[in-house]
């Protein structure tokens, strides 16, 4: 070659396809085209028609699916997959990065990994993100943990042009990034392979195929700042064409500008590390930049990406049975199952937990658990919620019932155990309600005449003192079942009687109560007074005061500094004439608040450990939005909006259950909190981050192509202070809120979406999320900055609960061990700024997860309980990436571990040499 003769540059031209398994129609129908699709793929791997690797859109679902319906191909499978023909990986299923929880984001890439290695191959490490909308600021960290250096990115990054450019996560983890073109995976299927066009193929125009081929080259290459240019051949179902394929590699093999080779991205992330110091752009943090509309004619090189932000609300009650769900799993089922291994021996099949997941995670699927599908496709989902939730669950009660009934000690025939259980890595102590169920059986009183018979029981705490209790109500002869393995079900009548009364519960652990039945006709009272009530309307603490104004609203005063809120509560409902993916602004919306709406106001419970006000409004509302004039109904149907304000002793914060019947369509409801706060920006958590966000929108939002929004996700919380005051809004399962830019800040929880508007549909119905909804959150008033633990602690309350165990004498032959546990044991708790994610048995270990919210260095400690100490010496303690290597060991001081966390760092830690197996 001569010296004058220009060097070629190598293209990786790598084949794929974007496999949503189910979104424009449900997954049965597409995965008939993905068994199609897979048949002819690995017709052209074995008969040498494919120079190449083919990627399975970076998850290993797609090989289950087929598998599933040809099982006869899976040696012929596994052979590819060792000869690195069919590259699998990373991801499990596609997910979403906002609407799922960080810890379900680190086990579907544990599982697409492993499930790679089960069919004998290597497991992808290229971190395969292109069409999820937008991207958490912690992802170059979880990547890195699960062994993938490289990101390929589309969504989100308008911010730059150029093809690669280094991420800079929110701990400071860097992650080179090659950034697809303006559409995204599918760009080269667009301008190229003309997938758009529906009349003639292209392989039809040998001449055009080749001209435009190398058009396309030539841009990318301008875009390239590193030598190596990737050719990705993928767009949504489609499949490869040999005729194309061929005639491509044809004209590739002539040129004397670039060297093309059929790779895979894999082999193309080795080159981006390679020549990292090329790469000049760096991003940091979310990549959540909506798309401008760049001024050059030529659109092609344009960064117009839709990011597509409305799925954060849509069909809420997929969201909420998915936190359900994480709640059970990383709350309950693994972490109650390894303490019950290590303390009493219990023995679980780990399948279990596995098909819990597997379930879960084929739902967190971006255009499945973003409820931007079909109906059909969100029923499905419902199925599979159910099944994790009814697995998890079982778990959680084995595992808990095991435990209970090992407390030493029996229980009498007039007896019942109530054991409670904290899932929070700190001590519980303050007032709580459980609901008892009481045997029919025992002697009731009566108040006056005998209106209502009552069921006397006095309740000790596991010291033996007697606990006073606030009776809160009753539903008589309730039945459930009792199952021995040898025996028929036997139904178990009760009579639930909710109480409250102050708990005592160590972090990550249980305490015992025992409840004892009086003689008849003795009654078990105790002082209500003092009450938290202040008046018909009002009610206050040492803390709070809160009185609920006629509309309904609430002024809550915080006691602490004098500072007041007004007009907490208020709900908002405006038109939505938008999707699964857009919250639709209409021109001619009308915005209804309830400042004006009618309230009923009733006392539900009053006493000195729970004070409940239930505030019902009324909302007369437009029926719907009518498409024919553009403009929402003149008929006007009423929405009763019932929320349930408790207030506790002790309490830092407001309990707001919400209840809505919603009759209408085509509208949005918000719940507003004004904070009065004097910031220009504010707090929301998001997976392993805390995340300070604008409050303003752009001045040239009117420029974009995608419109900004004032909404933005959260996991649990939304925060906004200045250097006096503020308030936090904690809740469950709503991920989408906004500090609206007003005078007084007021935090916009979004309630709910309901949308008529279905992909490639005349419209459905489920969408308007008609019927009775249910949420729950606290409202906290701020003395300036936010403890960001405290708060995320808070959402993991709120989700987690407690849960309680109710044994009788016959009940404790089938959960007893042999083993005698004290009547209150923790099994570790934590010390310092550090949030637990998860809890759970990995072989003979135990492995805790946690992470620091904090932007500065911390330090925290592990202190174990004596279930998960040995008797003697042997215990260790390393710490671990998320696939278990271990990166280095850790001190352990007698029960504690100590912990190091950079800023934002997420850490994992494996103790083994315990008392467990």
């Amino acid at each position: 070659m001569s010296s004058s003769t220009p060097r070629k540059r190598t293209v990786h031209y790598t084949l794929s396809t974007h496999w949503d398994r189910e979104w424009r129609e449900p997954f049965q129908g597409i995965r008939y085209a993905l068994v199609t699709l897979m048949d002819r793929v690995i017709a052209g791997l074995e008969d040498g028609r494919l120079r190449g690797p083919f990627q399975t859109d970076g998850q290993s679902i797609l090989v289950e699916d087929y598998l599933e319906i040809r099982p006869e191909r899976r040696a012929q499978v596994e052979r590819l997959a060792r000869e690195g023909k069919l590259v699998i990986g990373p991801w499990y299923s596609m997910p979403d990065e906002f609407t799922v929880s960080g810890e379900a984001l680190i086990r579907n890439l544990i599982v697409g990994r492993q499930d790679a290695r089960d069919l004998g191959g290597i497991p992808s490490k290229a971190g395969y993100v292109p069409d999820m909308f937008g991207h958490i600021s912690q992802l170059p960290q979880i990547f890195a943990l699960c062994g993938v250096p490289v990101g390929y990115v589309w969504r989100g990054v308008n911010n730059t042009r150029e093809r690669t450019f280094i991420w800079r996560g929110a701990d400071g983890t860097e992650m080179p990034c090659h950034k697809f073109g303006n559409v995204g995976y599918g760009t080269f299927a667009h301008q190229v392979n003309r997938g758009h066009e529906y009349n003639g193929n292209i392989e039809e125009r040998p001449a055009e195929l080749t001209k435009l081929a190398r058009e396309y080259l030539d841009r990318e290459a301008a875009a390239t700042a590193v030598d190596d240019i990737l050719l990705h051949d993928a767009c949504d179902h489609q499949e490869w064409s040999p005729q194309r394929y061929a005639l491509l590699f044809a004209d590739f093999d002539r040129s004397r500008k670039y060297d093309v080779v059929h790779t895979s991205l894999d082999v193309y992330l080795e080159r981006l590390i390679a020549q990292r110091g090329k790469i000049r752009t760096v991003l940091t943090g979310e990549l959540r930049a909506a798309g401008r509309a760049w001024p050059e004619a030529d659109h092609t090189t344009a960064c117009n990406q839709w990011v597509i932000p409305g799925v954060l609300s849509s069909r809420v009650r997929l969201k909420q049975a998915n936190a359900v769900c994480q709640g059970l799993l990383c709350q309950w089922a693994e972490p109650f199952t390894a303490y019950a291994q290590a303390a009493v021996g219990a023995d679980f099949a780990p399948g279990f937990l596995t098909a819990a997941w597997r379930s879960l995670m084929k739902n967190h699927a971006h255009d499945s658990i973003d409820g931007c599908s079909p109906d059909q496709v969100h029923k499905d989902m419902e199925y599979r919620f159910d099944q994790c939730r009814l697995i998890a669950d079982k778990l959680a009660v084995d595992a808990t019932s095991r435990i209970a009934a090992s407390v030493a000690g029996a229980v009498g025939d007039h007896e019942l155990r109530v054991t409670v259980f904290n899932a929070l890595p700190r001590d519980f102590n303050g007032p709580g309600e459980i609901t008892l169920e009481i045997p029919t059986t025992w002697p009731t009183f009566n108040e006056f005449f005998g209106f209502e018979p009552k069921t006397g029981f006095v309740i000790h705490d596991a010291r033996g003192k007697e606990l006073p209790y606030q009776r809160l109500g009753q539903a008589l002869n309730r039945v459930r079942q009792r199952i021995r393995p040898t025996k028929f079900p036997e139904g178990v009548m009760s009579h639930h009687i909710p109480v409250a009364l102050d708990l005592s519960i160590p972090a990550c652990g249980y305490t015992t109560l025992t409840v004892k039945a009086v003689a008849a006709g003795r009654p078990t009272r105790y002082p209500e007074v003092p009450a938290m009530a202040t008046s018909e309307r009002s009610m206050a603490n040492e803390h709070l005061d809160v009185v609920i104004e006629a509309n309904g609203s609430l002024t809550l005063t915080d006691k602490q500094n004098g500072r007041v809120y007004s007009r907490l509560l208020t709900f908002e409902d405006c038109a939505d004439i938008g999707d699964g993916w857009y919250h639709g602004i209409a021109v001619n919306d009308q915005v209804f608040a309830s400042t004006a709406a009618r309230s009923e106001v009733a006392l539900v419970h009053n006493g000195p450990l729970l004070t409940t006000f239930r505030i019902r409004t009324t909302m007369q509302v437009p029926a719907e939005f009518k498409s024919d004039g553009m403009v929402r109904s003149e008929m006007f149907v009423p929405m009763v909006i019932d929320s349930f304000v408790s207030l506790r002793p002790g309490q830092r914060h407001l309990d707001i259950r919400t209840n809505v019947d919603n009759t209408a369509d085509d509208h949005r409801l918000r719940v507003l909190f004004p904070s009065g706060a004097k910031a220009g920006t504010y707090l929301t958590d998001t997976a392993f981050d805390i995340v300070e966000r604008p409050i303003a929108l752009p001045r040239d939002n009117h420029e974009y192509r995608e419109l900004n929004v004032e909404t933005q996700p959260q996991q649990s919380w939304t925060a906004v202070h200045d250097a006096k005051g503020g308030l936090a809004v904690v809740t469950d399962a709503l991920l989408e809120s906004a500090v609206r830019d007003l005078p007084e800040r007021p935090v916009a929880l979004t309630l709910f979406r309901g949308t008529r508007r279905t992909v490639f549909t005349e419209g459905e119905p489920n969408g308007q999320m008609r019927g009775a909804l249910q949420f729950r959150y606290f409202v906290l008033p701020l003395s300036g900055a936010p403890d960001r633990t405290s708060l995320c602690e808070l959402g993991q309350q709120i989700a987690a609960g407690r849960r309680v165990v109710q044994l009788r004498t016959a009940d404790l032959e089938i959960y007893r061990t042999g083993h005698a546990l004290p009547a209150s044991a923790g099994f570790f708790r934590v010390e310092g700024p550090a949030v637990v994610s998860s809890t759970r048995q990995v072989g003979a270990a135990v492995e805790i997860r946690l992470w620091n919210p904090l932007a500065k260095a911390t330090g925290s400690t592990v202190i174990l309980g004596e279930a998960l100490r040995p008797a003697g010496a042997g215990l260790t303690a390393t710490h671990v990436d998320f696939e278990g290597n271990v990166l280095r060991a850790l001190r352990v001081a007698g029960d504690s571990v100590k912990v190091s966390l950079r800023a934002k760092e997420i850490v994992t830690i494996r103790i083994e040499g315990g008392r467990g197996p």
